[in-house]
């Protein structure tokens, strides 16, 4: 009976040894595995942020373009919300209809040219730049430590076009730094020689990488 006694209690001592040594195993498995899915997922996340600010782009894109279209048929030329004219630009800077070309190569500049300069929502390129929904928008302000132009004003407002183009509900940026905001270059010429404006879109989070070029 002693000697059962003993071979149980040797078994079950072996039994919890084992399971404590097999569970700190796991431990660090598991902990291993974390660290190194820590940043693809993170990765993931960011992408999948990037994307879904894409798919916001398009359809502010988009918005545009019908606007446009529509501004056509009715004042007899088309134009972008916030513009005045088709030959009136849509910026935070002194570029004007007479030198468009001045005006498309700083907004080049900003995005594209040797991989755009502007590339953080804190830079000061965002000067030029004007808030699609408005800085101060309840739903989707601009970020703090940002610079952007003074919101569009004059007899087409562009903030209440573009809130009214999606019915009242402002879209926002997936980034908790982003941003949407746009220029707009002047259309130029008249008859066979007209060139229509050019839109710019942009997600303030990184202009560089996230914008959208519209020209009707």
């Amino acid at each position: 009976m002693r000697l059962n006694i003993c071979k149980i209690l040797y078994f079950l001592k072996r039994t919890n040894g084992n399971s404590l040594m097999e569970f700190a195993v796991t431990t660090a498995m598991m902990a291993i595995l974390a660290a190194t899915a820590a940043p693809k997922l993170s990765m993931l996340s960011e992408n999948a942020k990037m994307q879904k600010s894409r798919n916001e782009l398009d359809k502010i894109s988009r918005q545009a373009l019908s606007f446009f279209q529509e501004r056509a048929s009715i004042e007899g030329r088309g134009r972008f919300p916030g513009q005045e004219k088709y030959n009136v630009p849509v910026t935070g800077s002194a570029y004007t209809n007479s030198n468009v070309a001045n005006h498309k190569t700083s907004i080049l500049s900003d995005l594209i040219t040797n991989g755009g300069s502007f590339n953080d929502y804190r830079a000061s390129n965002g000067s030029n730049w004007v808030s699609v929904f408005g800085q101060t928008n309840s739903d989707f302000p601009k970020p703090d430590g940002s610079t952007l132009a003074a919101d569009d004003a004059g007899n087409f407002v562009g903030k209440n076009e573009w809130i009214g183009l999606f019915g009242g509900e402002p879209l926002g940026s997936p980034f908790q730094d982003g941003h949407y905001v746009y220029q707009v270059v002047a259309g130029s010429g008249a008859g066979s020689k007209a060139e229509s404006p050019i839109l710019y879109l942009a997600d303030l989070e990184n202009p560089a990488q996230l914008h959208f070029i519209v020209q009707p």
